[in-house]
């Protein structure tokens, strides 16, 4: 009888590399780290809100450039055109904030426009222009401060740049302006 039990064949068991163990085990942390993340935080990367979680920021795009006549003409008054406004030259996508960029909303004046020197004034009645000159160290650092706002922005994205007409030498800079919006503590 043991001799009729050693010539059954036995199944072998199908061995697995380590390699795939490996991929299988990533697979599996890799699960949990986001199951975890969204039951615990209902967010998947934990509650990180960043350029990194913008799908946009993983597509490449061919850098789009824009006269300011062109800018202006998405400047959310078209419900069928995406709203884009730039600062310092930059255009970003800031479509999906239509609520605050859009018509009616409270930073529609931004929309379709370089206004860089109004995020530092306050003044969104006189300075909704790119010309920065007259501005203290601290209003251009304020500048570049909105700039990275956009630029790491979680559902913003950049798409291009505006070219400006050259400033005369002789135009003025504009003057400080008396109804300006304080700045939040």
């Amino acid at each position: 009888m043991v001799a009729k039990a050693s010539q059954q064949k036995l199944p072998e068991k199908k061995k697995t590399s380590l390699l795939s163990q490996g991929l299988i085990g990533l697979s599996w942390t890799l699960l949990f780290f986001f199951l975890g993340s969204y039951l615990i935080t209902e967010t998947w990367f934990w509650g990180y809100r960043g350029k990194w979680t913008n799908i946009n920021t993983y597509i490449p795009r061919k850098e789009k450039i824009f006269t300011e006549a062109e800018l202006l003409q998405y400047d959310g008054t078209d419900p069928k055109k995406p709203i884009y406004l730039a600062i310092d030259g930059d255009v970003y996508d800031v479509t999906t904030g239509g609520g605050w960029y859009g018509r009616g909303g409270s930073y529609h004046h931004f929309a379709g426009k370089d206004a860089a020197r109004a995020y530092v004034t306050g003044c969104f009645e006189d300075h909704l222009t790119h010309d920065l000159r007259g501005l203290s160290p601290e209003q251009l650092k304020g500048i570049e401060h909105w700039k990275k706002f956009y630029e790491k922005h979680h559902r913003y994205h950049k798409i291009g740049r505006v070219l400006h007409n050259p400033i005369p030498k002789d135009a003025p800079i504009p003057k400080p302006c008396k109804s300006a919006v304080g700045q939040k503590p």
